[in-house]
């Protein structure tokens, strides 16, 4: 497996992969036309290419023989969704499609932001989980995040809580 950063010439390719993971992972619990708003809004091409001209983030594909099979998104400085603290360092997403789950993918994504945290010299790491996603709550338990608080996240007209997890980089 490859991990490659995502250039701006990869815009469609980002959408695709950003678009299909996404709708994986949270179809079966959300309403139709919730989703269809936050596909059609939240991987919009002007947005993408917004997020991938953005200086404090990165995008980063996971591909296995030419296919993209994952990404991973981090933002450090004002380009954190919230805490906006120069000494952390923000997964934003990971994501891999389900025929991958189970096969390390994730946590490969998730080892090359600890490796970008510990290069950028963070003091943590944070990020945001669905409060209904158990799986995803585990992975990062597993991998010694804690929570420290709760945010709201917006798909569509439904008010969803995360929990904001950390973990300290040593």
């Amino acid at each position: 497996m490859n991990i490659k950063k995502v250039k701006i010439q990869d815009v469609e390719k980002l959408r695709e992969i950003g678009k299909l993971t996404f709708a994986e992972t949270f179809s079966s619990e959300n309403s139709e036309a919730d989703m269809k708003e936050y596909l059609e809004n939240g991987f919009s091409i002007e947005k993408l290419t917004a997020e991938l001209t953005d200086q404090n983030a990165e995008f980063y594909f996971a591909e296995l023989d030419g296919k993209t099979i994952g990404y991973l998104k981090v933002n450090v400085g004002q380009s954190q969704t919230e805490i906006k603290d120069k000494n952390a360092l923000e997964i934003e997403r990971i994501y891999v499609l389900k025929e991958f789950h189970g096969k390390k993918v994730g946590q490969i994504l998730y080892g090359k932001a600890i490796e970008l945290a510990k290069e950028k010299n963070v003091e943590y790491v944070w990020l945001g989980v669905w409060e209904q996603n158990p799986r995803a709550i585990r992975f990062y338990e597993k991998n010694g995040f804690v929570a420290f608080d709760k945010h709201i996240f917006r798909l569509g007209n439904d008010e969803q809580t995360d929990i904001m997890m950390k973990l300290k980089i040593e």
